[in-house]
């Protein structure tokens, strides 16, 4: 499977480059036609603190008080926060202190924060950052979260997305489904490779994939 990957950069940041490979994949929410490999951004200090840089492009003009971190993103979003309140900086966030923080799952798979964190996310300014967005249920999910805990979101930003905004909240991206021609998602039972008979590939989550 991984002769067929292939490496693509950010039209935002050339030096940002992340893993493509063609084939069929099945999320927890949907089956795709590519596996985008996000890791080396995510795990790399250069590649991380460089993805934060231009993450932190969009949101000059936002205020921010807390990052909440989804999907393995903590690194990034550590740069991230540093990036918005740098002295040098000439985001409105200049000299705060920015919270990092990522909600744990209970039981019930629901996304929860301990009594601990709670002040963090309470009546904050909440910059939500995901890995990958490709329907947008677990940024619903995070939203209810919120909500709960009276977080106030400011601003959505993912490393990769295959859809523009959620809930009229826009959904910046490093990199975008436009990035790979013919890029599809599909609910399982409507998966057009299944149909075709295609043998799925991998399993895949945030953490990566597992072959067949």
């Amino acid at each position: 499977m991984e002769k067929r990957a292939v490496e693509i950069s950010s039209k935002k940041n050339s030096t940002i480059k992340i893993g493509v490979i063609p084939g069929h994949f099945a999320t927890n929410h949907s089956h795709v036609n590519y596996y985008v490999d996000l890791t080396k951004i995510k795990k790399s200090y250069k590649s991380a603190k460089e993805t934060a840089r231009v993450i932190s492009m969009d949101y000059i003009t936002t205020p921010v008080d807390t990052i909440i971190c989804l999907e393995d993103t903590q690194t990034i979003g550590a740069f991230l926060a540093e990036q918005l309140s740098d002295s040098y900086s000439h985001s409105v966030n200049k000299g705060n202190d920015i919270c990092v923080v990522s909600p744990e799952m209970n039981s019930n798979n629901q996304m929860i924060f301990r009594d601990n964190n709670q002040g963090m996310i309470w009546n904050k300014n909440i910059l939500l950052l995901i890995s990958s967005v490709s329907t947008g249920w677990t940024i619903h999910r995070c939203f209810d979260c919120l909500k709960y805990y009276s977080g106030k979101l400011a601003a959505v930003s993912a490393l990769f997305s295959a859809i523009d905004s959620v809930d009229g909240f826009k959904v910046h991206s490093v990199f975008h489904m436009s990035d790979l021609p013919g890029y599809v998602s599909q609910q399982p039972g409507e998966c057009s490779l299944c149909k075709d008979n295609v043998k799925v590939d991998a399993i895949v989550n945030d953490h990566g994939y597992s072959k067949l």
